[in-house]
Order: C-alpha cells, then sequence, then structure tokens
C-alpha cells in the first residue's frame, strides 16, 4: 500500500534467508564506487603511461654534469625521430580507430538511455517524497551516483579517442576490464535481486510481488542495458587484445627474417664513414650490425669518438641554444623534470632563517585551506540560528541575546578576517615569504649569470646576444612561476579535493559527484581550450622576443645605422616587428575571453545542479534551509580557485615559454672544463711545447693538423700566414678556449688538461685585436686586470703603452667614461689601452692578435719598441701580417692551412725561399710600388698646377722652382706619366701575383681563420 508524503512506509526487506539483503549491498556498493574505480584508474594510469612513454622522446642522462654552484644538471640531448610505434600496446589505422570511437560512444549512449529511463521512472511515480527522501532501488542516491557518475566518465573516455591521436591504449584497456567487471556485477545483482521480488517497482496499489511482476517493465530495460554494455566492452578488449598479438607476432617474424627498418644503416651497418672510406668501394660482405648490438657497443664505449681529421663528415650540431617555433609537445613529467633543475637554486639551504621562514608559510598555507572549510559551515550555522530565532518570535517570544545567533556571527567574523590572500593568514604569509622570494630570485639569477660566462667560446660565438639576455631576464618569472605552484595551485588543489571530502562525509555520495564532475570538467576544457592555443602563445612570445632583439641589434648598432643614414629602414622594420606581435596578442587574448566564457557555464551549471537538488531536499524536508547556504557558498567559493586554474594556466603556459630558454640555457654544458685531477700551474717558467696538435671546429673541415712547436722561456715566437691559416685558432687553444682534439699542449712539460683552467690564464696576457672595454671610466676598465694595482702602477703601464700623456689631455682624465664598449676613444687608444692592461696584469706569456694594427706607424713603432722592453724575460707570442715587425722574432712559423709549413729565423727563412719568402718580396713590392706611386702622383699634381693657366705670367713662380730643380724633376707631362705608369704596372704586377697565390692557398686549404 502506498504510503502518504507524512508517513512513508519501512523499507522492504528481501526473504528471510537474507540473500537479498547481501545482494542489495553489492548492488548499492557497486553502484556507488564504479564511476569513481574508473575514473582513479584512467587518471593514474594516464598519468604513468605519460611518465613511461616520456623516455621515448629522448635520451635521459643521469645529472652528473655540474651546473652554476656545483648543481647536478642533466646534459641536453635532442629528439628522436618518432617512428610511431609504442612501447606498451599497438598501433592503430584510422579505420581501427573509428571502430573504437564507435563501440565507445555505444556505451556512452547506452548510460544516456539508462538515466532517460531512471528519471522517467521516477517522475512518473506519484509519490516523489518516497524516492526523495527514503530512495527506491530505481531512484535512489546510489543509482543517481552510478548513472550520471558513468555517463559523464564514458563521454570522457570518449572525447579521450578522439583527442589522443595514436588511439586507444592501454589505460583504455584496464578501464575497459574493469568496466566489464562491474557491468557483469551489477547485471548479475539486478537480476538476483528482482527474481527475488527485491524491488518493489509499483506505481498503484498493488503491490509487485504478489502480482508476478518482480522483473517489471524497468527491470527488464535496465538488464537489456546491462547487456548492451557488456557486450560492447568486451568487444573493445578483444579487439585491442586481437591487434596486439598481432603486433607482437609481426614483430617477431621480422626479427626472425632480418627485414630492415628505416633506422638500418645503407652501408655495412656504420653510419659514420671516414674521409678515406665515404668515396671508395668497400669489400666488406658482411651483413649490417643489428640495433640493439650496435647500441650496445655505443653505451659500453660511450667515449670512442674517432679523431677530428679522420672523423664522420657529419655537421656539428650548433652550440647556442635554439629557438623552436611552436611550442614543444612535452608531457607534464617532462615538464616537472625539467623544472625541477631549478629547485636547488630557489631553495634556501644555507639560511636557518629563511628556512623557518619558509616552513612558517607552508603551514600559514595549510591553516588556510581549513578556514576555507570553516567558512560556508559557519555561513551555515548563522543561517540555522537565524531560522530559528525568526520561528521564536514568530512564536510570541521576544528577541535577546540568548536566542540571536550573535556567537555565530562572531566567529563567522574572525574566519572571515583570516580568509583569502588578503587576509590576516594570507597577508602575514606574504610578508614572511618576502625575503625567502629574494633569495630564490637572487640565486636563480646570479646561478644563470655565472653559467653564461662558464660556458665556452663556442656557445658565445655563436650566440644572439638579444636572445641570450631574454633568458638571463626570465629568472622573476621562474621565481613567481614556482611561487604562485607552491602558494596557489597546491592549495587549490587541496581545497578542491577538501570540498568533495566535506561534500561525501556531510551531505552524502550525491553531491561530492556533482562536484567532482563540475571540477573534472571545467579543469579538461581549461586545459583543452588553453592546449589547443599553445601555438598561438608561443607565436607571441617569439614574436616579442624578436622585437626586443631588433631593438636591441638596432641601438647598439647605432653608428652603423648612421653610417648608411638607415633611421628610415630601422623604423620600418621595428614597426613590422610590433605589428606582427600584436597580431599574435590579439589572437591570445580572444583566445582567452572564449575561454573564460566556457568557464563560467560549466561552473554555473554544476553549481545550479546542486542547488536545484539541495532546495528540493529541503523542500521536501529532508534538509535544512542552512544546509543549502552552506552548499551554495562551498560552490561559490570553489569558483575562486578554479577560475585561478583557468588563469593560471596560461600563466602556465607563459612560464614554461619562458622558462623554457632559460632551462635550455642551464643545460647547455661548456666544452672546456677542468678534469677531476686538474691541479694549478703554479710556478711557470714561460716554456710552450705543442705536440702533433689538431682540431676542428666542423669535423669535415680541420682547422689545426699535426701542429708542433717549441717556445723557450724568454722568447718571441711570430706566427704568420694567409687569413684562414690557423693563426687565431692557435691563440684560442693557447688561452684554452678549445680543447685540441689530437696531441698535446704543454707548459713547463705538463699537459694543460692535467692544469686548471683558472691557473693556466692566469699566466697569460692577450693583447687582442679588436678590443672591447666596459662602459665605465678609464681606470676602472685598466684595473679591471689587476684590481690591486696602485694608481701609480697605472700610470706606469699606461705610459709604457704610450696612452698616459693621451689620457691626461681628457677634460676628465683617468675617470673619462669610455661609451659603449669603448666607442669614444679610438681604435689606436684603445689598442693602447689593452696593451697596458696586459702589462699591468704581469703574465709570463704576452700573445699579441695584430696588437698594433691600429696605430700609426710612427706610434707602432713606439709601442713595438716598448713592447719589446716588456717581453724580455717573458715567453712573447705575436700574430702579424707586418712581416717588418717581427724580423727580430727568435723564431718565425708560417701556418698554411692549418699546418706548420717553415719555421726559422727571418734569415732563415728568407734563404729557403719558400713561402715566407714570396711573402716578404710580394709585401717589399707592394710598398714600393705604393711609394713609386705616391710620388708620382705628387709630381702630378704640380704639372698640373704648373699648367692649369693659359698665361706664362701666371706660371712664372712654377717655372722658375722647376727650372731650380734642375732637369731631373718631374717638370714635363712625359716624365711624370712614365713614372706613373710604371709604378701602377709594378703595382699590378705584385697583385696579380698576390692573387694567384692566394687563390691556390685557398684552394688547398679551404678554411678559414
Amino acid at each position: 500500500m502506498v504510503a502518504d508524503d507524512k508517513n512513508p512506509p519501512s523499507p522492504r526487506h528481501g526473504s528471510d534467508h537474507g540473500r537479498p539483503d547481501l545482494v542489495d549491498l553489492i548492488l548499492r556498493q557497486t553502484q556507488y564506487i564504479y564511476a569513481l574505480v574508473l575514473l582513479v584508474t584512467f587518471i593514474t594510469g594516464a598519468a604513468w603511461y605519460s611518465v613511461y612513454n616520456a623516455k621515448k622522446g629522448e635520451d635521459h642522462a643521469q645529472p652528473v654534469v655540474k651546473g652554476p654552484g656545483g648543481k647536478p644538471l642533466p646534459v641536453t640531448k635532442h629528439k628522436k625521430r618518432d617512428d610511431g610505434e609504442r612501447k606498451i600496446g599497438p598501433r592503430f589505422g584510422r579505420t581501427a580507430k573509428n571502430v573504437f570511437r564507435y563501440l565507445a560512444c555505444v556505451v556512452f549512449l547506452t548510460y544516456i538511455a539508462s538515466s532517460v529511463s531512471m528519471f522517467r521512472h521516477a517522475f512518473w511515480y506519484e509519490n516523489p517524497y518516497k524516492w526523495s527522501k527514503e530512495g527506491l532501488p530505481w531512484a535512489g542516491e546510489w543509482t543517481v551516483v552510478h548513472v550520471t557518475g558513468s555517463t559523464f566518465f564514458y563521454l570522457y573516455v570518449l572525447f579521450s579517442l578522439f583527442d589522443w591521436r595514436k588511439g586507444p591504449n592501454i589505460v583504455h584497456l584496464a578501464v575497459w576490464i574493469l568496466g566489464l567487471a562491474g557491468e557483469v556485477v551489477l547485471c548479475t545483482a539486478t537480476f538476483v535481486a528482482a527474481t527475488d521480488c527485491h524491488f518493489a517497482r509499483s506505481t498503484l496499489t498493488q503491490d509487485a510481488s504478489q502480482a508476478g511482476r518482480c522483473v517489471d517493465y524497468w527491470t527488464r530495460i535496465d538488464l537489456i542495458l546491462y547487456f548492451v554494455r557488456a557486450l560492447h566492452l568486451l568487444a573493445l578488449i578483444s579487439l585491442f587484445c586481437v591487434a596486439w598479438v598481432y603486433k607482437a607476432c609481426r614483430t617477431r617474424d621480422q626479427v626472425e627474417e632480418g627485414h630492415a627498418s628505416e633506422s638500418t644503416p645503407l652501408l655495412n651497418g656504420s653510419s659514420h664513414l671516414s674521409y678515406e672510406s665515404q668515396n671508395s668501394p668497400t669489400h666488406d660482405d658482411r651483413a649490417p650490425m643489428p640495433t640493439e648490438r650496435r647500441r650496445r657497443q655505443s653505451t659500453s664505449n660511450p667515449n670512442n669518438t674517432r679523431p677530428i681529421a679522420k672523423g664522420a663528415p657529419g655537421r656539428d650540431e650548433p652550440a647556442a641554444f635554439y629557438r623552436p617555433s611552436k611550442l614543444p609537445q612535452r608531457t607534464w613529467w617532462e615538464y616537472l623534470r625539467g623544472y625541477s633543475l631549478f629547485f636547488p637554486y630557489l631553495w634556501p639551504k644555507d639560511t636557518l632563517v629563511l628556512q623557518v621562514h619558509a616552513l612558517v608559510c607552508f603551514g600559514l598555507v595549510i591553516l588556510q585551506r581549513l578556514v576555507n572549510v570553516a567558512v560556508p559551515y559557519q555561513i551555515g550555522n548563522v543561517v540555522n540560528g537565524l531560522e530559528k530565532a525568526i520561528k521564536d518570535v514568530q512564536q510570541g517570544e521576544s528577541l535577546t541575546m540568548a536566542n540571536f545567533p550573535l556567537k555565530d556571527f562572531a566567529v563567522l567574523g574572525a574566519l572571515w578576517i583570516l580568509q583569502g590572500q588578503s587576509g590576516l593568514l594570507g597577508s602575514l604569509r606574504s610578508l614572511l615569504w618576502i625575503p625567502v622570494s629574494q633569495n630564490s630570485y637572487r640565486g636563480l639569477t646570479t646561478a644563470a649569470f655565472n653559467h653564461v660566462h662558464s660556458l665556452s667560446l663556442d656557445f658565445h660565438l655563436s650566440k644572439r646576444t638579444g636572445e641570450v639576455l631574454s633568458a638571463l631576464n626570465k629568472g622573476s618569472a621562474i621565481n613567481q612561476f614556482l611561487e604562485q605552484v607552491t602558494f596557489q595551485v597546491v592549495p587549490m588543489l587541496f581545497d578542491l579535493f577538501l570540498s568533495i571530502s566535506v561534500f561525501y562525509v556531510q551531505y552524502g555520495p550525491l553531491y561530492a559527484e556533482i562536484n567532482l564532475v563540475d571540477t573534472c570538467w571545467y579543469l579538461y576544457m581549461t586545459i583543452k581550450m588553453a592546449s589547443t592555443r599553445a601555438d598561438q602563445r608561443r607565436e607571441m612570445t617569439n614574436a616579442d622576443r624578436e622585437e626586443e632583439a631588433v631593438k636591441n641589434d638596432s641601438i647598439s648598432s647605432y653608428e652603423t645605422v648612421k653610417y648608411f643614414n638607415a633611421e628610415e629602414y630601422e623604423s620600418s622594420r621595428y614597426r613590422d616587428k610590433v605589428a606582427t606581435f600584436q597580431s599574435a596578442e590579439a589572437k591570445v587574448q580572444m583566445g582567452m575571453v572564449m575561454m573564460n566564457i566556457c568557464q563560467t557555464l560549466v561552473f554555473n551549471l554544476g553549481r545550479i545542479v546542486a542547488a536545484v537538488v539541495c532546495g528540493w531536499q529541503v523542500a521536501v524536508g529532508m534538509r535544512r534551509t542552512g544546509d543549502w547556504f552552506t552548499i551554495v557558498s562551498y560552490l561559490t567559493q570553489l569558483q575562486g580557485p578554479l577560475n585561478f586554474f583557468g588563469t593560471f594556466y596560461r600563466t602556465v603556459q607563459q612560464a614554461m615559454i619562458s622558462g623554457e630558454r632559460l632551462l635550455e640555457l642551464f643545460k647547455i654544458q661548456p666544452t672546456v672544463v677542468d678534469t677531476p685531477h686538474a691541479v694549478p700551474l703554479g710556478e711557470f717558467s714561460g716554456r710552450i711545447r705543442w705536440n702533433n696538435v689538431s682540431f676542428a671546429y666542423d669535423r669535415r673541415k680541420p682547422a689545426l693538423r699535426n701542429v708542433s712547436f717549441e717556445c723557450a722561456p724568454g722568447t718571441t715566437t711570430a706566427f704568420v700566414g694567409e687569413s684562414g691559416g690557423g693563426k687565431s685558432t692557435l691563440f684560442r687553444h693557447m688561452f684554452r678556449y678549445y680543447d685540441c682534439d689530437e696531441g698535446s699542449i704543454e707548459l713547463d712539460g705538463r699537459n694543460v688538461k692535467d692544469l686548471t683552467i683558472g691557473s693556466v690564464r692566469s699566466h697569460i696576457g692577450v693583447v687582442p685585436q679588436d678590443t672591447s672595454l666596459f662602459n665605465e671610466s678609464l681606470m676602472y676598465n685598466l684595473k679591471y686586470a689587476n684590481p690591486k694595482a696602485t694608481d701609480e702602477e697605472v700610470y706606469q703601464a699606461c705610459a709604457a703603452a704610450s696612452i698616459h700623456d693621451r689620457i691626461l689631455t681628457f677634460p676628465d682624465k683617468y675617470e673619462t667614461q669610455v661609451g659603449e664598449r669603448g666607442l669614444r676613444l679610438s681604435g689606436g687608444e684603445k689598442q693602447r689601452v689593452a696593451i697596458a692592461r696586459t702589462i699591468l696584469k704581469d703574465p709570463r706569456i704576452i700573445m699579441l692578435d695584430e696588437a698594433t694594427s691600429a696605430l700609426d706607424t710612427h706610434t707602432e713603432q713606439e709601442i713595438q719598441d716598448n713592447v719589446w722592453k716588456i717581453g724580455k724575460g717573458r715567453t712573447l707570442l705575436v700574430i702579424a701580417h707586418r712581416l717588418s715587425t717581427i724580423t727580430h722574432a727568435d723564431q718565425i712559423i708560417v701556418l698554411h692551412a692549418g699546418e706548420v709549413v717553415e719555421k726559422g729565423t727571418h734569415d732563415e727563412l728568407l734563404d729557403a725561399g719558400g713561402r715566407y719568402a714570396s711573402m716578404w718580396e710580394k709585401q717589399i713590392r707592394a710598398e714600393r710600388a705604393l711609394d713609386k706611386n705616391d710620388t708620382a702622383e705628387e709630381h702630378t699634381d704640380d704639372y698640373r698646377t704648373l699648367g692649369s693657366s693659359g698665361t706664362l705670367s701666371d706660371n712664372d713662380t712654377a717655372k722658375s722652382k722647376g727650372e731650380e730643380e734642375g732637369s731631373s724633376s718631374s717638370s714635363s707631362p712625359s716624365s711624370a706619366s712614365s713614372d706613373v705608369e710604371s709604378a701602377h704596372e709594378d703595382e699590378r704586377l705584385a697583385e696579380q701575383q698576390s692573387n694567384t697565390e692566394e687563390a691556390s692557398a685557398d684552394d688547398r686549404s679551404g678554411v678559414r681563420r
């Protein structure tokens, strides 16, 4: 008999032996946990699979490389080409993917049908109170939780089959297996309970069990839908397993038959050919070496590298980091592992006070989470107290402090003061975090700055200054990003988990499910929409970086712009870059607006559903009014963290793109480092010995070949040769900008690789061809070589470099600002400042790279005399193109195409009549021709002055002068013309000879310095 609304009948129990009660328990518990178990399995499985499959993208080096401050850093590895194969599970084609999508869609539609059947049956029933409060088997809370949760879960699975480009994987297989097991349990329990008349599915006063209609129309619909779902889930599992078995069998057959793959080498199982073998036929008939065997060999002998001179003719990767045009398709694990490199620089491990600050901040964050939970609960208490006070007043009682909820209001006010980022707890946390944040920023930026200085010359030769500066400026972005993760993202996730738990404990699984479904779909939609615009954001970031680079390059090249009157061109180029950035920025902003609209719709849909359900329960008397306010307050309070996640996800993308540059910069390692057993050089006499040194910037084009020579202490060695012969490369090896690939360089009999880099460089002074100065005073630049030097020592060094008197003529003398890179000084002045700095350093070895090339003849001779005086007792290495400046050298080494072709003193090399003698003769003839040409031009100018007027009287003075000089002077046109022609002819012949020899040398060498 149907009960009325006020007195609902007690729930009907099963038979006496209790089997239906056990079946009912199994049915209800399975319905409660079915969707939750599948969701947890899918999320954890997907996370595990992304971590496992991430190893396919790159080789993971052990973090044995030390970064700034001795922190471990992994070596950067380039991505392997993705061959489309998976480590676990088969690969599916388009047809197979569509079949999986069709079967998954049917499973989802069956749950839509179950939802329609359940709600149709519930609202068709004439006693809403009963199924609302008491719960019937077909409309109870457990059934609603199961049907709605499963509907949304299988909808997400269906979406994933479209999102994941490789189709279903092992995670889907695990979910389908668990889903099939759950459907079998639900179908069996429903059938057993129905056959035992455990379901009273009557809409009339008639008892269903007495009418013999235990398995009624609605039960049959449920059983049919259970069967259809189980059948399609079985089909999904079978199709996946068959494809997997087929892949395993096909792979085994290919291995047995020895089929080649795309990675199989074409020539003798080796992809590395020497110069001698790549153009010659091979007579080796051995089969290609299997891939696994090659991998084992390369792994077991990681240091097995070929000599450069005979190495593989492959192009070396650039040393400077690249700038990707799109956002790299990396997994969350790859990003987390990459950003974990920054953690050692951010944690204040050396300051106990800051560590205490950080721990207190973490404690305040936890306390803030508890306050967030207490506020909605206290709002419910205030509403319930007000409702009780209203009833008391309506019943005629007077309103007093006893029945007014003043205490609840006081507690609520205190919680409001503590709540929020701007509340008392949040403000205290921000205050304590200030020194920690500053310490993190200081540690990260200084580490990046020091790391750039620690990188080798190959990086700095190929870098773009604007790009490096842009990467260094990302330290604040990384610091802010990690701070947001610590104090906003992690607390947000904790708030979501805590709210779901509170809903489950206080208000039942239905509200917990509403909150969970709404949160999951909000996050999924946010991530999906943001990831689809990742390339747009990357395009905007690249455009911004390009704008900064153009601005930096243009301003730093101020004089060049003025030389060519290119102001309008530079302005147009900069405007184009700004327009490109703004176009990309507009696309990103429009995408953000659309995302905000979708986020608002999804969140408010869940909030409306929860408010309606709770309102219904309040209306039928199941809950109090305060419960409705509590639930709505909880959901409204969650809007803040969820909205922040939408904003933060965009911030995460921006931080990942920005920090990616700094991350890649951190992962670049110097190519020249101290070996573990390196020792300081200590006392050094100045003896240098090169033993068969070979080196190449590009393995296809060696720069040095078997270079050998020896310099005794206190001697002068000059290096000459055509451009590209290897002179500057030799100097770079002396200063240990590079390490040789073959041979050895010894200082006092010790290999430089066994000495620390800093100690070697402390004994070497360099005067480069192009001197760069800091934008500071002259005194600062001079003392840069020796900060402990006194002013008097600086004056003496400048006097030795013939620059002291010149500096005293400046208005500010030694405090004169030299400008950017020393542009306020002339080339000769900068060169003399560089020589003075080298004198202040007082090294045992002085290297002069055409140090006087920017000076006039008189100053050059003066400085040369001073340098020879200063160089007494020191080893001098000189690069010179003016052979007349190195005639006094103890030995002259002639380099050609990276090889030592001649060696000896000036007189010995002239007597040998080789390349040096040819260069000397060429320079002498060119100088004679130039002198003769200058003399002829002077005589021609005199004659033109003499014959410029048509009257004799106008030239009396010139004629008399010519007569006094005698007949040997150039007073006639024929003699002047003859001298000019003779001078030009000698110059032309010398130039032809020079061009012929240089062309022949270039053909043989093909290298550049």
